[in-house]
């Protein structure tokens, strides 16, 4: 494809594009809230809907979250490129209200929720497919076509994944996330691995006594589980990019009782499941009883596989990464320690994650007046060039791995 008439098709429908962006932020979609989540899948729904994509809702297995929306466009007995993002935010309506924070544009910037994660980048997967069917109709009428959107992606479960998975008769050509991606002057950020994560109760039981008259048969839980602890955070390891987050604690009732429980949970987050399960190893053979008599319980309460990346993932981001050189910018491999949805859909087909436009603050909604809290917010300058490099890479791709 001639990437300036790519650049021509894209400053035409950008507008289009941001339209449909303003409608989506203006929707409450905070993971909650149910009503919210669902009317912005019926208004995704109606912004593919020209473009010929059916829309699937299938509930999630919690009923405390909305519908996930699967967007499809072709035979979906044959492998599809799978279009990745989100309708959840992780503000409520209350948030939304007291900062002020709504659909506000400022010079280049757009302010509001989900602006970059991840409305923008439902925004984008649209004004992608809508240049190609501008400029290479061919191919997107040919290729199997399937646009994910989890409805409780800050919240990270399977329940997406496994839907996902059974759409596509556990395969893909391609999943390709549209989470934000970063920039930093002409090096723009595309991930290629994400770490996985492991998370954990202890649960530290004592023995209760009255603290005035019969401290001493007491055995205080948040003394013992506090002794513990610091062999826990030692358990970080820089060299094998494992980290250990010990991440609340709590225990004890009143003041005049020795407290007879106390529990803390934690995470560990490595990119080599390997140090991932090493690590939990460690932590669960730390024992069943403290120095001081406590008896511990160590349980792991979830698990989020790693996505270390691989040949598939190298061979996108190539392509990626020679396009990006053609269009005069530079594409940059990164690590994440966050997690995404490329942590469950990995196995599908070859993944690239941070694919959406650029922008920052996802997850903040102050704003104070000397400028050292902005809320979220998308470059509007990015929408452009983001898709001709993921139109041109996505070509490239797809005519050396033709639709079987």
């Amino acid at each position: 494809m001639d990437s300036a008439r790519l650049i021509e098709s894209a400053q035409q429908h950008l507008p289009a594009a941001l339209e449909w962006l303003r409608r989506m932020v203006q929707i409450n979609s905070y993971t909650s809230n149910v009503a919210g989540i669902n009317a912005l899948g019926q208004l995704t729904a109606e912004c593919f809907a020209s473009m010929g994509f059916t829309a699937q809702f299938i509930p999630a297995t919690d009923p405390q979250h909305g519908s996930h929306l699967f967007l499809s466009r072709g035979p979906l007995d044959q492998p599809a490129v799978v279009l990745v993002t989100h309708l959840d935010t992780v503000f409520p309506s209350e948030e939304e209200f007291r900062n002020n924070f709504n659909w506000q544009p400022e010079a280049s910037r757009i302010y509001g929720p989900g602006t970059v994660d991840n409305k923008g980048g439902t925004a984008l997967i649209w004004l992608m497919l809508r240049v190609l069917m501008d400029v290479h109709p061919a191919l997107f009428e040919s290729t199997t076509w399937l646009i994910a959107a989890n409805s409780a992606e800050e919240v990270i479960g399977t329940d997406f994944a496994d839907r996902t998975f059974e759409l596509c008769h556990n395969t893909a050509r391609a999943v390709l996330v549209f989470e934000g991606g970063p920039r930093e002057g002409k090096d723009w950020h595309l991930v290629t691995s994400r770490k996985g994560r492991a998370e954990y109760r202890i649960t530290c039981t004592g023995r209760g006594a009255h603290a005035g008259s019969s401290h001493a048969e007491g055995i205080n839980a948040i003394v013992e589980l506090a002794r513990l602890l610091p062999k826990v955070a030692a358990l970080t390891s820089p060299e094998r990019e494992l980290t250990v987050n010990i991440a609340n604690i709590q225990g004890g009732t009143v003041l005049n009782r020795v407290p007879h429980e106390a529990t803390a949970e934690l995470e560990m987050r490595a990119f080599d499941p390997e140090a991932l399960s090493l690590a939990g190893k460690a932590l669960e053979s730390m024992g069943r009883v403290t120095e001081g008599g406590a008896q511990l319980q160590i349980d792991c309460v979830g698990q989020t596989r790693a996505w270390p990346g691989g040949d598939g993932t190298q061979a996108l981001f190539e392509l990626w990464a020679k396009h990006a050189d053609s269009l005069g910018i530079k594409a940059i491999s990164m690590k994440r320690g966050g997690l995404s949805d490329a942590n469950y859909l990995c196995q599908l087909g070859p993944t690239l994650d941070a694919l959406g436009p650029v922008g920052g603050n996802a997850h903040c909604s102050e704003r104070t007046s000397d400028g050292t809290k902005i809320p979220e917010y998308v470059e509007q300058s990015s929408f452009v060039p983001k898709a001709v490099l993921n139109l041109l890479a996505l070509e490239d791709f797809l005519a050396s791995q033709p639709n079987p």
